[in-house]
Order: structure tokens, then sequence, then C-alpha cells
């Protein structure tokens, strides 16, 4: 099992920028690919971003796609959400998520695909 804590959420002008980051427990990080999640008053949780296990694959939901970056660091059980240019569409409430896998290149978008969830964090983005 493995355990996740975002942190990182905040209150950001539009145009501002913020970096996620999500901590997981275990000693196994490397063998879990990652994604993020957010999730809007009213509205169902979307698929923001995804990288697999080895960081050489990620994957982007479009309207993110040159805003923000996915990364991990598997020697600090860390991943992170680097988000630029936000938006105010863009408050919501963040959340990672993490599924354990054998391939390199998994990079599920489906949040039903994930195992495992943090509690999530608030960005909100004032315009």
């Amino acid at each position: 099992q493995v355990q996740l804590v975002e942190s990182g959420g905040g209150l950001v002008q539009a145009g501002g920028s913020l970096r996620l980051s999500c901590a997981a427990s275990g000693r196994t990080f490397s063998t879990y690919c990652m994604g993020w999640f957010r999730q809007s008053p009213g509205k169902e949780r979307e698929f923001v971003a995804a990288i697999s296990r080895s960081g050489g694959s990620t994957s982007a939901a479009d309207s993110v796609k040159g805003r923000f970056t996915i990364s991990r660091d598997n020697a600090k059980n860390t991943a992170y959400l680097q988000m630029n240019s936000l938006k105010s569409e863009n408050t919501a409430v963040y959340y990672c998520a993490a599924v354990a896998t054998g391939s390199t290149w998994y990079v599920p978008s489906r949040d039903h695909a994930y195992d495992y969830w943090g509690q999530g964090t608030q960005v909100t983005v004032s315009s």
C-alpha cells in the first residue's frame, strides 16, 4: 500500500504559478504510476496529468498542455505538478493518485484506474 499527501496549494492571482507536491510513503514508489486529478464544486473529478513509474512517459489533459507539467523524483518518493499561467477556471481541489504497475509506459487518464488517493489540496485562482 501507499499513502499520498498533497501540498503546495493556495491562493494565486490569474497568470501566476504554483507547484503541487505529492509525497508518498513506502519504499516502492518507483513501481507506481502517478496521476493528478481535480474537482471543482458541482463538477465531476477530471484528469489533469499522469506520469509513468520511470518518468519516461507522461500524459496531460488538452486544457493544461503547455501550462502544466508533471514530474517525479523517485529518490524523494514525490510527484509534482508545476502549474503556470493559471486561470480562474483552474480553481479546484487537486488530488494525486497512484496505481502499481509493471509497465514503464502506463499513464492512465481514467480515475477508476487508480487505487490510492491523497486527501487533496485546494487551489484558488483569483481573477
